[in-house]
C-alpha cells in the first residue's frame, strides 16, 4: 500500500485498503491501486495523474471518493518509477492503451477523472472507447491557448507553484526528479501539440471540467471555451484554489464528480 493518507482514513473509522498491481499493454507498464467496495451499486471511479507526475497527489482525493465506492488510481508509463517506453509515445497511443487497461479491469462504465495533462489522456480515451465511460472528468485541463509554448506553459507552472501548499510542491517535484527531463520533454511536445477542444467537441459521454478558482494554468475563459465545446458537458470552479485543487481540497472535488458525473 502506497497511500500516504491511509492513517487519515483510519482515524475517520475506515481503513482504505488499497490493492496494488502492474499491467502490460502492448509493452507499456502501467500500475493500478484499487480500493475496490463489493457493495456499492454505484460506477467506478478511475484517476490519472498529470505529467510528470503520479497518484500520489491524487490520494486526497482518491480517498474521500473510496468512501463510497470502487476507486482505481492509474499511474502511466514512465511515471511513478515506472519504466520508461522505448519508443515514443503520444496522446492517442497513451489512451488506447488506457482504455485496454480499463477493458481488463472489467470495471463496467466508469466514471474516469484525469488531471492536467491527464485530462488530454482521459478525454482520448473517451473518444476512442466511449462504450467503457459512464462519464469523463477533465481536473484543471490543458493546455490553454494561452500557454501553447514551453515559454509560457513554464511561466504558468512556476506562478502555480508559488500558489501551491508546501506539501503539494514536495509531491510534485520529488515526482518530477523520478520522472527525469527526458520523458518529460517528450511528453510536453505531445501535450502542447494536443487539441483538446477539438477533441471534446466529439465526445459521445458527459464531460465534466473542474478548476481550481484561482487556477493560473486551466485560464477560466479557457475552461468556458471547452465546456461549450462538448456536446454534454459542466463547469464547476472550486472557490480558492490553484491547479491542484485535489489534493487541498479534495472533499470539495469528489463532491462534484459525485453530483454531476457519478
Amino acid at each position: 500500500m502506497t497511500f500516504a493518507d491511509h492513517a487519515r482514513g483510519a482515524k475517520r473509522g475506515r481503513k482504505l485498503r488499497v490493492a496494488e498491481e502492474r499491467l502490460d499493454v502492448e509493452g507499456l507498464a502501467f500500475r493500478v491501486l484499487s480500493s475496490i467496495a463489493p457493495a456499492s451499486r454505484h460506477p467506478a471511479v478511475v484517476l490519472v495523474h498529470g505529467i510528470g507526475v503520479s497518484h500520489r497527489y491524487l490520494s486526497r482525493l482518491h480517498d474521500e471518493l473510496a468512501a463510497s465506492r470502487t476507486v482505481v488510481s492509474v499511474d502511466l508509463p514512465g511515471f511513478g518509477g515506472l519504466p520508461k517506453p522505448s519508443r515514443d509515445v503520444d496522446v492517442e497511443t497513451m489512451a488506447g492503451a488506457l482504455a485496454q487497461v480499463l477493458e481488463r479491469l472489467e470495471l463496467g462504465p466508469v466514471v474516469l477523472v484525469g488531471h492536467s495533462m491527464g485530462s488530454q489522456w482521459v478525454v482520448e480515451a473517451a473518444a476512442q472507447r466511449p462504450d467503457l465511460l459512464r462519464s469523463v472528468v477533465a481536473m484543471g485541463p490543458v493546455t490553454d491557448d494561452r500557454h501553447r509554448t514551453v515559454l509560457r506553459q513554464t511561466r504558468a507552472l512556476a506562478m502555480d507553484t508559488l500558489l501551491e501548499p508546501l506539501a503539494v510542491n514536495a509531491i510534485v517535484l520529488t515526482d518530477y526528479l523520478r520522472c527525469g527531463i527526458p520523458w518529460y520533454l517528450t511528453q510536453l511536445r505531445h501535450m502542447l501539440a494536443y487539441p483538446l477542444e477539438d477533441r471534446v467537441a466529439g465526445l459521445m459521454v458527459p464531460l465534466l471540467i473542474v478548476r481550481g478558482g484561482a487556477d493560473p494554468i486551466a485560464g477560466l475563459e479557457w475552461c468556458r471555451r471547452l465546456r461549450d465545446s462538448a456536446p454534454r458537458a459542466d463547469l464547476v470552479q472550486i472557490p480558492g484554489q490553484h491547479h491542484v485543487a485535489q489534493h487541498s481540497a479534495p472533499r470539495a472535488v469528489a463532491s462534484a464528480i459525485l453530483t454531476l458525473a457519478g
